[in-house]
């Protein structure tokens, strides 16, 4: 069974652990989310964890299987739209409805606490699968496109051209 709750301080380092273990290095390869081949280095750490936490503007959702931290998703709450972020699952999970639990849950959350009428995120454009899954659940491909970002202290591109696409999705009133 599957339980949700808010984020706090204490959760951090768990948080960066699981974000880093299901899109960066080996462990990552166990799930499907991936970016190994992509990238190198590390996606979050525990002080940018908690920047987030302790933002007016952003919340990070957990899901937890039997008090252990499964899945994480951040909400930032912008003027015209949500924007999502930092949605990881343990990669030893992934492909048993956890993400798509941890989704839909998030969406919810959005829609009814934050009031949030439409949601966004970036994606890989590289990433097709990943692109599907959230096209599955109603997410539509806007052909906005940005460069990935560059922060060779935190990680390393190992493709020549790495764009983020940008996906939206309109929540029923």
């Amino acid at each position: 069974m599957l339980s949700f709750r808010l984020a706090n301080i204490a959760d951090a380092a768990q948080i960066s652990d699981l974000v880093n273990a299901a899109y960066r290095g080996e462990t990552s390869r166990q799930g499907w989310t991936t970016e190994a081949d992509l990238l190198d280095g590390l996606r979050t750490t525990p002080k940018q964890v908690k920047s987030i936490i302790i933002s007016p503007h952003q919340i990070i959702l957990l899901c937890l299987q039997n008090q252990t931290i499964v899945g994480t998703i951040c909400l930032e709450s912008l003027v015209a739209v949500t924007h999502i972020g930092m949605f990881a699952v343990n990669p030893n999970l992934q492909g048993n409805g956890v993400g798509k639990q941890l989704l839909t849950y998030a969406e919810a959350y959005a829609k009814n606490h934050l009031k949030a009428n439409k949601l966004a995120m970036h994606v890989i454009a590289l990433r097709y699968e990943l692109i599907a899954f959230y096209e599955r659940r109603g997410y539509q491909r806007t052909g906005v496109f940005e460069d990935f970002p560059v922060n060779p202290a935190m990680w390393q591109v190992k493709v020549n051209t790495l764009n983020l696409e940008l996906l939206e999705k309109i929540l029923n009133k």
